[in-house]
């Protein structure tokens, strides 16, 4: 494959457009332009014009990286699934297992290099996510499924659930809501103790409030 034109691009600073004899144009750094050695009318190899490929294709998800956690923080592995998705407007569905397991691959290698450079810190976020489903008076089961599904690794959990209010007051804060003044009938805190279970709450931390609500009612 022969290439035509090498360019700087006008609007990205530090990237340069690369113009192939098929039509096609690829986007790719400065660095990879040294790297390869490019240059107007250099005949490009199968295994050159894959890593061209390769390099573009890691620059958009460096993009979409910095882009994602612009807009709040996220675990390594929640941030290497995002990347390595792809919406149903740019999937192409001839697309191969080969080439789906490439993207993993670069999705992981971007996602470890955002946490090298410390834009992403697992530890660091597990105790955000305990504080934040705390305070919105979730129970330690529900916030541990929270730590699993954005994929924060189980070696952080402990330390970060550390961090988790566990005294009784804003439990019976959320119980106080639900009574909603009414008396601490069997019927009432039967729905409480389901709605508190709902939210995470162990059997021992809800009996314990639920009791001493009724015996201050009695």
């Amino acid at each position: 494959m022969k290439l035509l034109k090498l360019e700087p691009s006008s609007r990205v600073e530090g990237r340069w457009l690369v113009w192939l004899e098929d039509g096609s144009l690829l986007r790719v750094g400065e660095g990879d332009v040294v790297s390869f050695s490019l240059y107007a009318g250099m005949e490009l190899s199968e295994e050159q014009l894959e890593g061209l490929k390769q390099a573009q294709e890691k620059a958009k998800l460096n993009n979409k990286a910095l882009t994602l956690l612009s807009a709040r923080p996220m675990s390594q592995r929640e941030l290497e699934r995002k990347l390595s998705a792809k919406s149903p407007r740019t999937r192409d569905p001839q697309e191969g297992e080969e080439q789906r397991q490439q993207r993993r691959e670069l999705a992981q290698e971007v996602a470890q290099r955002m946490a090298q450079v410390g834009l992403v810190d697992d530890r660091e976020y597990a105790s955000t996510v305990v504080r934040h489903y705390s305070r919105k008076g979730y129970g330690p089961a529900k916030i541990r499924d929270e730590l699993y599904r954005r994929g924060v690794p189980r070696e952080y959990w402990d330390e970060a659930m550390e961090e988790r209010d566990q005294g009784d007051d804003k439990l019976r804060a959320l119980v106080e809501k639900k009574l909603r003044g009414a008396a601490p009938t069997r019927e009432e805190l039967k729905k409480v103790s389901a709605y508190l279970a709902r939210r995470g709450f162990g059997w021992e931390e809800i009996s314990r409030v639920l009791s001493q609500v009724e015996q201050e009612a009695e």
